[in-house]
């Protein structure tokens, strides 16, 4: 569970016969700030879930722990998270920084729970099109295979993420005391894979490493920035993996 390299996780470099997504099949990718501590975030978790349906739209959600003091310790949250959402705000210079919070395609933000600001967001042109580095993977019992294709544009870094397809989750102090709140697509590691450099690569990696805390399902960001200021993602895909 945390930001690093992905150090012995790529078992071969090989050419993979798999054909890429084509840029843009992914429309958007939504990460939601969110925290088992937050009163005003379950509806925001609900529309992420109702988000996470679109096949076209990958929907994460990413606890933070900077309200864990308010009574109730977020059984899901990552530190990681909360700088990373410090990170964005950091990158578009204002002091956004909020739960629910929804990022879209790392350049764009709105309250998680406001599903048409969050639509309007998606079909601008602006934001869409920066999602324009085709991503593909595909599995088999040892190993996930990943092909990026070629593009144009900022060297990026390559993300791998661990994610729980659904977590139900029973608070029992703080805000939220007695509900039963179901987590999309939590968060629950991040690797560095290395960098993109605009030409096109593949890589087989071992299942096992990305089984991280009860992980079932991978994402793969290509992302602008940096991990102190994340900026534009470039590419995304989502795979279950068990």
């Amino acid at each position: 569970m945390r930001f690093g390299q992905l150090t012995g996780l790529i078992a071969a470099i090989a050419v993979l016969t798999g054909t890429p997504v084509k840029a843009g099949e992914v429309k958007a990718v939504v990460e939601l700030f969110t925290s088992q501590g937050c009163n005003s975030c379950p509806p925001a978790d609900k529309l992420l879930g109702d988000l996470a349906q679109d096949e076209k739209i990958i929907a994460l959600s990413m606890p933070v722990d900077y309200w864990d003091y308010l009574g109730w310790r977020d059984t899901l949250a990552l530190g990681e998270h909360s700088q990373r959402q410090k990170g964005y705000s950091a990158m578009r210079s204002d002091r956004q920084i909020y739960t629910p919070q929804a990022v879209i395609n790392g350049v764009a933000e709105a309250i998680g729970s406001n599903r048409s600001a969050i639509d309007a967001i998606i079909s601008s042109s602006d934001v869409s099109k920066k999602l324009n580095v085709p991503v593909s993977l595909k599995h088999n019992a040892a190993n996930l295979d990943l092909v990026i294709g070629a593009g144009k544009g900022e060297k990026a870094t390559v993300w791998v993420l661990s994610v729980i397809k659904s977590v139900p989750v029973k608070i029992k102090k703080g805000e939220n005391r007695g509900n039963t709140i179901t987590y999309v697509n939590a968060v629950r590691a991040w690797q560095s894979l290395g960098e993109w450099n605009g030409k096109a690569m593949t890589a087989s990696i071992r299942i096992a490493e990305l089984e991280m805390a009860g992980a079932d399902t991978c994402v793969v960001l290509v992302q602008n920035g940096s991990k102190e200021m994340p900026g534009p993602i470039r590419g995304a895909a989502i795979i279950q993996i068990r």
